[in-house]
């Protein structure tokens, strides 16, 4: 049975936010949810719906937005990337126990981050009060949840969640393979985090082979692109292609088809997304053993390889259809809207 109302609080992400609201819309139209944009957000890059709010500064809008707060029964905090967000949660802790923070990742292991300046240790602080008094946590990937309990004290209830349908199973008609050249995917963003240089240095032992790299860098930090892209020529020449045009999703759907080995060297989890995607479709996919991602995959039976020892030999076939079962299974429509449905009420 609906139990009252539910306030989202999103940090804009375009790639998130409309296909979640697009899916509440249809899967959970009973009134009962509203949804805050802040962030770097104007009007014109929402669709309108009367169940939104967009208020960019939260700090310059305390009262406002502390009375939707506290006028809802559940909010759900779609990450904890913003200052303002913590330091308003932070004075007023009697709200925290009806929140829920869906871990994005970054908002969790910015705890790794360098402290560099006097900024940091504040914003640090009134991360570890929020969290610690957070009242549930969602994240389908229990190593991050022990990790939040370690490093910020956390004592919320954690709810198993997958929160958005970028992390789905996606049925996709492959075609047969026209040519030889093995396809490399290294990487899914322009973030120093996915250590481009170290996952090149693994691959250029096989240069000579019959071998494309390919490198999305249209998304994040664009020095750090430029970077990987002078060093990706150097390393392997006209065999390297880097990705620096936004590509629409059915057209980068094919791109992930035609990919036959991914490397993710990603020192956290990370490109979850992708990752789903790409075993879906039976893809090999390398990633560190020591990131939370690794395990829940293990805990699955869905199987990834460690990033120490990558070669170019094809996937066994009867791992390829584990996988794709396993992937299937977990990441359905059904299991996301059952998740959802428990977490709402």
């Amino acid at each position: 049975m609906s139990q009252g109302t539910v306030l989202h609080v999103f940090s804009w992400d375009k790639k998130f936010f409309e296909p979640f609201r697009s899916f509440i819309h249809k899967h959970f139209a009973d009134g009962r949810h509203n949804f805050i944009v802040h962030g770097v957000v104007t009007p014109s890059d929402v669709p309108y719906s009367s169940d939104t709010t967009i208020v960019a500064n939260l700090l310059k809008n305390f009262i406002r937005f502390s009375v939707e707060l506290h006028k809802a029964d559940k909010v759900v905090l779609h990450c904890l990337f913003s200052h303002h967000l913590l330091y308003i949660l932070a004075v007023q802790p009697w709200l925290l126990k009806k929140c829920y923070w869906v871990i994005w990742g970054g908002d969790l292991y910015v705890h790794l981050r360098p402290k560099k300046r006097w900024r940091n240790y504040k914003d640090e602080f009134f991360r570890k009060t929020v969290i610690k008094k957070m009242g549930h946590l969602v994240t389908y990937i229990e190593g991050d949840y022990r990790l939040a309990k370690q490093w910020y004290g956390a004592t919320g209830q954690h709810h198993e969640c997958l929160m958005y349908t970028s992390n789905l199973y996606i049925e996709y008609n492959e075609k047969d393979k026209q040519q030889k050249t093995i396809n490399i995917l290294v990487g899914n963003s322009a973030d120093p985090s996915n250590n481009h240089t170290e996952a090149f240095k693994s691959l250029e032992q096989f240069k000579e082979h019959d071998i494309k790299i390919i490198v999305p860098l249209s998304y994040g930090d664009q020095e750090y692109a430029r970077k990987v892209i002078s060093e990706g020529v150097e390393y392997f020449g006209d065999k390297f292609k880097p990705l620096v045009e936004f590509m629409d999703f059915e057209k980068y759907l094919d791109l992930l088809a035609g990919i036959d080995i991914a490397i993710f060297n990603h020192n956290r989890q990370q490109a979850m997304g992708n990752t789903i995607t790409l075993l879906g479709l039976g893809k090999k996919v390398y990633m560190r053993s020591n990131v939370t991602q690794w395990d829940f995959f293990e805990s699955h039976k869905i199987k990834v390889f460690d990033i120490i020892d990558v070669n170019l030999q094809a996937m066994d076939i009867d791992e390829k259809k584990q996988n794709q079962i396993k992937v299937k299974e977990y990441f359905s429509l059904s299991t996301y809207k059952h998740q959802l449905q428990e977490l709402f009420d």
